[in-house]
């Protein structure tokens, strides 16, 4: 069977670094958390995206308001 050396070496890696937390979840995870605030990049939280619909009638709002508006300087 074929193996690839790259994906070889990545799940090497991330088995030395969880076995350096004897595997604890929560000791990964402060740990990633920390090297994330050291790392200075700006973090965007992704889990608060509005649903679709929301998304979809709220730009059907704004557009209404526009075309409203623009009604009203054209008279």
């Amino acid at each position: 069977m074929w193996t690839d050396e790259i994906v070889e070496e990545i799940h090497r890696i991330r088995e030395e670094y969880a076995k350096s937390f004897n595997y604890d979840l929560d000791a990964i995870l402060a740990d990633l958390r920390k090297k994330e605030a050291a790392s200075g990049r700006e973090v965007v939280n992704v889990l608060r995206k509005p649903s679709l619909t929301s998304r979809w009638s709220g730009q059907a709002r704004e557009l209404d308001d526009g075309i409203k508006d623009a009604n009203r300087r054209s008279t």
